[in-house]
């Protein structure tokens, strides 16, 4: 109502991306963004499968900038009839004329993850310094107390109702890179090793291989080495996964954005302020025959969870994929979704619904493709190329796997 086509709309929560959707609906650019990876991927489905209509443009060269052309009607005035004038002509600025031979799809748009800056506390700067530095600490050290104070209360979830608990979670002395250590609360306890994340930036992938280092040097060896953060740099997430020692198990914790609330939050232990993530399991193919002879194909297989109850990676299905995107070249610092799928939409969902009300207008064998868990044949196009697999499940949790072409 207060804005005209073309002009820029900034919802800074986007939930399930309503304003971006009527944004689109009716010719206004947009930006929207928001913490939840859960609000983000309503909002990109909600996007990208929808169906808009096609509205007459003012002037048609200058595009939507110049407006639409509007309904208009006669308004009848006592005054007009009494005079026998002409009677003006109103506009109906919501009934904009539609051109019924044109369906319109969202334009292009992208989505960036904005990193927060960050600075090195300065104890980690190899120069003299006072005393007293070990106040440039102190913040750092405050909220990691209360995440240990939250993890020991609340515990971390995992898939199907499992959940690691804790006997006790107290700081480690000592280190660096590991903040804290703690038993599992079970008849025959684990020993466990937490690693934190930053709070205004990914984990990184050096703080990963600092911490796994002093973990190397702890007596007695932990069971359990834990990552836990906000967000994961792709190549830390990866190093994490691909980590492998006898006896020691390395998992990803994602942190609830609600930790940032926490003066406002009840302890609890029924707070879910702690998820295990999954690893996707993925499977990248040479096709060695038919029309797409050489080309690769990736399968998403389900996900590798840890199981809290035997203690163990074990593979899980495909079935909880709510979607899962394909960058083809990834340049090492952003996803760029080549082909995007949508398994668990239904028949009146995702793909499905756009192929529906664009009728004759799609390859209904192409949009098939797009709800299942086999990628589009593509080629390689250079010699160090990367692909990056992001699957999101049906809680809304996020993980991210890269593999060469090779």
């Amino acid at each position: 109502m207060t804005t005209d086509p073309g002009d820029l709309v900034l919802d800074p929560t986007c939930g399930s991306g309503t304003t971006a959707l009527v944004a689109e609906l009716w010719g206004r650019r947009w930006i929207t963004c928001d913490t939840s990876r859960v609000a983000l991927t309503l909002a990109k489905q909600r996007l990208m499968t929808a169906v808009y209509e096609y509205y007459e443009l003012a002037q048609p060269q200058e595009g939507v900038g110049s407006g639409f052309r509007y309904r208009t009607v006669p308004h009848i005035m006592l005054k007009s009839i009494a005079n026998k004038e002409p009677s003006a002509q109103e506009t109906l600025y919501d009934q904009p004329n539609i051109d019924k031979t044109r369906a319109r799809v969202t334009g292009p748009f992208t989505v960036e993850a904005v990193p927060s800056p960050t600075v090195r506390p300065l104890v980690e700067i190899d120069v003299d310094l006072p005393a007293d530095t070990s106040v440039a600490r102190s913040g750092e050290t405050y909220r990691q107390g209360r995440w240990i104070d939250e993890l020991l209360g609340a515990g971390i979830r995992g898939k199907g109702g499992q959940k690691i608990e804790f006997s006790r979670v107290e700081p480690l002395a000592g280190t660096r890179y590991l903040h804290a250590e703690g038993e599992t609360k079970e008849a025959k306890a684990q020993r466990v090793v937490i690693s934190f994340g930053p709070e205004h930036a990914p984990l990184e992938q050096r703080q990963v291989e600092l911490a796994i280092m002093e973990a190397a040097k702890l007596v007695p060896k932990p069971t359990i080495v834990l990552f836990a953060a906000f967000q994961f740099d792709p190549e830390a997430a990866k190093d994490i996964d691909e980590m492998k020692w006898p006896g020691s198990t390395f998992l990803k914790i994602l942190m609830n954005a609600d930790l940032f609330t926490d003066d406002l939050k009840k302890k609890r232990a029924s707070n879910e302020s702690f998820w295990l993530i999954g690893q996707p399991d993925v499977r990248l193919d040479l096709i060695k025959d038919g029309k797409d002879k050489g080309k690769y194909r990736v399968e998403v297989l389900g996900f590798d969870y840890y199981n809290t109850r035997e203690g163990t990676v074990v593979s899980g299905g495909a079935h909880n994929i709510a979607v899962w995107m394909l960058d083809t070249d990834y340049d090492g610092r952003s996803l760029f979704p080549r082909q995007v799928f949508f398994p668990m939409a239904d028949e009146k969902e995702g793909w499905a619904r756009l192929a529906r009300n664009l009728k004759a207008e799609v390859d209904e064998e192409l949009i098939g493709a797009y709800r299942g868990t086999v990628s589009l044949p593509f080629e390689k196009t250079r010699k160090d190329q990367r692909i990056a697999v992001k699957v999101v499940d049906d809680r809304g949790i996020e993980s991210f796997r890269i593999i060469e072409v090779d």
